[in-house]
C-alpha cells in the first residue's frame, strides 16, 4: 500500500538568515531531564525483562516521572541535605502475564538507582533522594497477544523533526555537552544542573549559563568567583569551535556578590532545593527547546518504543530530516518534516507525512528531487522497527 507522504516547497526564510534565534538546552541534571532520564531508563529495563522472559515488548509507557524538590543548606565547604528530594515512578506496565507476577517494580527502581548514580556524581541516593515506584498494573494472557502482527499506533498524534542544526542550535547543544563530559576532569566544582540558553542577534550570539556548583569543592568566595570566570573562558572557547559568529558568555547572572548569593548545591543539583521536575517539560527528542523552529509538545521519553507514536514519530521525523539533507547536502538547504499517526492503524502506514523542504540551487527536476525525498521517507517507515531497536540498545536519545 502506498504510503500518504506529501512534499512540498518549505516556504520560510532560513533560519541562519533570519535576524534572531533563540535556542535552549536543559542540560542532564536539570529537574525535568533527570525526570526524561528516569522515565527512559525504567522502560528500557521494562522492554529487556519483558524481551529476555517473553521474546517481545509488552505494552509500558513510564512517561509520568515526578520529581518534588527537597530542601538543603549549601555553603563554601560543603553543607547539608535537610530534606531529601522525592522522586516518583509513574505510568502503567504490564505487570503480569498468564497469571505470572513479573517483578516489574523492583527491575524499575533499579533501574532509576542505576541512572541517577551514573548521572549525578555528588548525589547520595540512600540520603539525598526518595524513591517510589507507582507505576500502575496491567495483566495480559500471551496465548491472545500479538497472533496477528501487526504495529497499530495507540494514540492520534504527531511528531515533528527538522534538519539540519542551525550553529545557535548546535553551539547550544554542544555547551552543554562539553560542560556535562570533558569539562568535568578539569572542573570537578561544577554540578550536572546546567541550563543553556542562546540569543542570536544577527551575527552575535549569546549565551546565558546556568551552572549548579558543588559547595564540597568550593572552599571559598574567591574560588567560586574564580571557577564561574574559568567556566564562561572555556565555554567561549569551545563554542568557537561551531561558529564564526561573535560569541558572548554569561555564566549564573542571578549570583550577587554584595548580597552574599551563589549558586551553590549540595549535589551539584536544583532539585536539592524546591525545583521540582516532569517528563516532557524539557527537552524535546532532538535535545533542544526550539521556539524558532517546529515543535511537538508531546513527551517523547518513558512512552513505550513499539506502537507509541508520540515517541516513535518525534524520533523518526528527525531521522527522516537528518538523511534527507545528509543523502541530499548539496541540493537540499533546510528539511521540515511533521508525521501523523491515526489510532489503530499500522505505524507504517501514517496518515500524513508532510515534509516541506528548502531547495538551493538545483539542476536537477523538481519531481525528480521530490521522489528521492518520498523514498527516504518510505524507507523509514517500511523498517519503522530500527527506532525500536534503537531506543531498546540506547542509541538514541530522547531528550
Amino acid at each position: 500500500m502506498a504510503r500518504n507522504i506529501v512534499v512540498e516547497p518549505l516556504c520560510c526564510t532560513p533560519i541562519e538568515e533570519q535576524d534572531v534565534e533563540i535556542v535552549e538546552r536543559k542540560g542532564i541534571g536539570h529537574p525535568d531531564s533527570i525526570a526524561d532520564g528516569l522515565a527512559e531508563s525504567v522502560s528500557r529495563a521494562l522492554c529487556k525483562m519483558y524481551t529476555d522472559r517473553y521474546d517481545r515488548i509488552l505494552h509500558h509507557n513510564t512517561d509520568e516521572c515526578q520529581i518534588v524538590g527537597g530542601q538543603s543548606a549549601p555553603k563554601f565547604g560543603g553543607g547539608v541535605v535537610l530534606e531529601p528530594a522525592q522522586i516518583i515512578l509513574v505510568g502503567r506496565a504490564t505487570t503480569e502475564v498468564d497469571k505470572e507476577r513479573l517483578p516489574y517494580r523492583s527491575v524499575a527502581i533499579k533501574a532509576a538507582r542505576n541512572y541517577l548514580k551514573k548521572h549525578c556524581a555528588h548525589l547520595d541516593i540512600d540520603s539525598d533522594i526518595t524513591l517510589d515506584c507507582k507505576i500502575g498494573k496491567g495483566s495480559v494472557d500471551l496465548r491472545g497477544l500479538y497472533e496477528v502482527q501487526k504495529l497499530l499506533a495507540n494514540d492520534t498524534s504527531f511528531g515533528v523533526g527538522f534538519a539540519p542544526l542551525s550553529e545557535t542550535e548546535r553551539v547550544t547543544l554542544e555547551t552543554e555537552h562539553y560542560i556535562n563530559g570533558r569539562l568535568k576532569k578539569s572542573m570537578p566544582e561544577v554540578g550536572e544542573d546546567v541550563k543553556v540558553m542562546a540569543s542570536r542577534v544577527k551575527n552575535r550570539i549569546n549565551l546565558t549559563i546556568a551552572a549548579a556548583m558543588v559547595d564540597s569543592e568550593i572552599p571559598d568566595k574567591d574560588h567560586y568567583k574564580n571557577v564561574i570566570k574559568e567556566l564562561g573562558d572555556k565555554a567561549h572557547d569551545h563554542a568557537l569551535h561551531f561558529t564564526k559568529r561573535d560569541v558572548k558568555v554569561d555564566v549564573n547572572t542571578a549570583d550577587d556578590y554584595s548580597k552574599n548569593i551563589y549558586y551553590l548545591t549540595v549535589t551539584g543539583l536544583s532539585m536539592e532545593n524546591g525545583d521540582d521536575g516532569s517528563v516532557g517539560r524539557g527537552n524535546r527528542a532532538n535535545g533542544l527547546i526550539t521556539p524558532y523552529r517546529p515543535m511537538s509538545m508531546e513527551a517523547t521519553a518513558g512512552k513505550n518504543p513499539v506502537t507509541h507514536v508520540g515517541k516513535m514519530y518525534n524520533i523518526l521525523a528527525n531521522k527522516i530530516a537528518e538523511d534527507i539533507v545528509a543523502e541530499m547536502k548539496d541540493e537540499v538547504e533546510e528539511v521540515h518534516v511533521r508525521i501523523l499517526s491515526q489510532i489503530g492503524k499500522p505505524i507504517d502506514q501514517p496518515q500524513t507525512a508532510s515534509i516541506q523542504v528548502l531547495v538551493g540551487e538545483c539542476d536537477r527536476k523538481p519531481a525528480t528531487v521530490n521522489s528521492d525525498i518520498k523514498a527516504i521517507a518510505d524507507g523509514w517507515l517500511e523498517n519503522i522497527a530500527k527506532i525500536t531497536d534503537l531506543v531498546v540498545k540506547g542509541k538514541v536519545s530522547t531528550f
